[in-house]
């Protein structure tokens, strides 16, 4: 559930049945295009609800789709997630990505989509590093380059307010910090769902996720608060809702009809079309969404962030093929 990132993409293992590259490359984009827009919408219907309740409604809408689509037929398998002899790995993974969607929506709402979105590149690459030291994956050449590219880019991204150049608020680096909260959890859940999905399906534990979040959210939710918004408001909570289904469903089909290889070095460029929205909705006077202050270097930065992580996607996916 990403990127996730934030977010944010699933671990996976697939088997490629059927190839074609057009349908491969829309369902890549329908994924990219979902996950780059989040943010913004996220930004904009924090103005008017509180994060736990959009968390609540995001998780809710995405546990009654997927139990409406494929649950009511898979409660043996839901059980097993929590019987099998790996049993203790479920809670990681349900608390680990409910806690990447707190974290993440409370941080967005210190900082801008574009920074959240560049700054969340971090769980990819926590994954991989933690993969080295549980798992004893070896890092390639390829990959050990994506890890030096996206540090570099995140530094040069936030040049601008590492020099002082860019006044810097607490309540900033607050949100910050949790958006880098938010890719450590994530990472965890990563890891755990790695060993997971050898006996379960990616779709049985996303249910479960989406179910258990649904619960533990719903304490703190104030649901009613839908009432104050506008029809515009509503749509865009729609919209955050829905899109967890939409883009992990369209990047699973994305994976089936398109290598692995070329499918994830096409999500990486997720937060370059985030920070494209953000400009033309300011440009065009659209939305009030802030922007990060970018310069020639913070641009640079952007582009070796996405470099970075295409180049440890690309060359994981080809290892796993």
């Amino acid at each position: 559930m990403t990127r996730g990132t934030g977010n944010n993409a699933l671990p996976y293992a697939v088997i490629i049945v059927t190839s074609n590259w057009k349908l491969g490359l829309f369902f890549s984009l329908t994924t990219v295009f979902m996950w780059g827009m989040l943010p913004i919408a996220l930004k904009a219907v924090l103005a008017v609800m509180d994060p736990l309740t959009i968390s609540w409604y995001r998780f809710s809408f995405s546990a009654a789709i997927a139990l409406l689509w494929y649950g009511y037929r898979r409660g043996h398998a839901l059980k097993a997630l929590t019987v099998s002899p790996q049993w203790w790995l479920t809670p990681v993974v349900v608390l680990g990505l409910l806690t990447n969607y707190v974290l993440y929506i409370y941080g967005l709402k210190h900082i801008t989509p574009g920074a959240a979105q560049v700054l969340i590149q971090l769980a990819p690459l926590l994954l991989l590093i933690g993969s080295v030291f549980i798992f004893k994956e070896r890092l390639s050449a390829t990959q050990w380059l994506g890890v030096v590219f996206l540090g570099v880019g995140l530094l040069l991204f936030f040049h601008q307010r590492l020099s002082s150049l860019v006044p810097t608020s607490g309540a900033y680096i607050t949100g910050i910090w949790l958006i880098v909260g938010a890719a450590v959890s994530w990472c965890l859940y990563g890891l755990a769902q790695k060993q997971l999905l050898v006996q379960h399906h990616a779709k049985d534990i996303l249910l479960l996720i989406c179910v258990a979040g649904t619960l533990a959210l719903w304490p703190f939710a104030q649901p009613m608060q839908i009432q104050t918004l506008t029809t515009s408001e509503r749509l865009l909570l729609v919209f955050c809702g829905l899109n967890t289904i939409i883009a992990y469903g369209s990047f699973g089909l994305a994976m089936s009809y398109w290598e692995s290889s070329r499918v994830s070095a096409i999500l990486p460029i997720t937060p370059l079309l985030t920070l494209l929205f953000t400009f033309a909705l300011g440009y065009w006077q659209l939305a009030e969404i802030p922007s990060e202050p970018m310069d020639g270097l913070s641009a640079l930065g952007a582009v070796l962030v996405v470099a970075g992580a295409a180049a440890a996607a690309l060359s994981r996916a080809r290892t796993m093929r």
